[in-house]
């Protein structure tokens, strides 16, 4: 099975000169990926092993007629963060020189790498009652595609937006508490025990 180690999503048209350069930039084989997450819309990939000896899959996949996913897998070991963040920056800069718009980066470090969606487009995942688990916001980003070490902007905007749900309004009061103090830049208050 393969694994997304980082995962780029961007919007536009491409050529078929601009999807040759594509495949020839990145050494792809055209030929799609026949294992992992989104499978169905590879178009073409490139197996390699990186200087730390480790077995990563690099796959260009369409979404539609104008989506473009690029994404790194990995079979077993995680890559190491520098060639994780090499790999953002080739991406980023590939989607730049293609004119592609940057839709999301996962997982993101950068505010611009953060979906947004738009309020008319957007379609609540939350149920209108508090169901998620924990009462502690650590707790909560990994439910949201957060790391724990992910810059604060990229918390801050994923905490807004589950905020912006009507789900919201029956979290726990100690995790509302606790949003309040981060989105101000305070140090949390302590967690008090539930009362049994």
């Amino acid at each position: 099975m393969l694994w997304p180690a980082l995962r780029a999503l961007s919007h536009g048209e491409l050529t078929s000169d601009q999807q040759l350069w594509l495949q020839q930039t990145f050494q792809l084989t055209p030929l799609a990926r026949t294992e992992g997450p989104g499978a169905a819309n590879s178009i073409a990939h490139r197996s390699f092993t990186d200087d730390a000896g480790t077995h990563l899959v690099l796959d260009v996949a369409r979404i539609s007629n104008s989506g473009w996913v690029f994404t790194l897998f990995y079979p077993a070991e995680r890559p190491t963060t520098d060639i994780v963040e090499e790999h953002r920056s080739l991406f980023r800069k590939t989607i730049a020189h293609l004119g592609l718009t940057l839709v999301e980066i996962t997982p993101a470090t950068t505010a611009d790498e953060v979906l947004i969606p738009s309020a008319s487009h957007a379609e609540p995942d939350l149920p209108p009652h508090w169901s998620l688990p924990g009462r502690d916001l650590e707790q909560l980003w990994l439910r949201f595609g957060v790391h724990k070490d992910a810059p604060r902007e990229v918390k801050e905007i994923k905490l807004r937006e589950l905020m912006d749900t009507p789900a919201w309004s029956a979290a726990p009061a100690d995790l509302q508490l606790q949003a309040k103090h981060f989105l101000r830049g305070a140090t949390p208050p302590p967690q008090t025990e539930p009362q049994v």
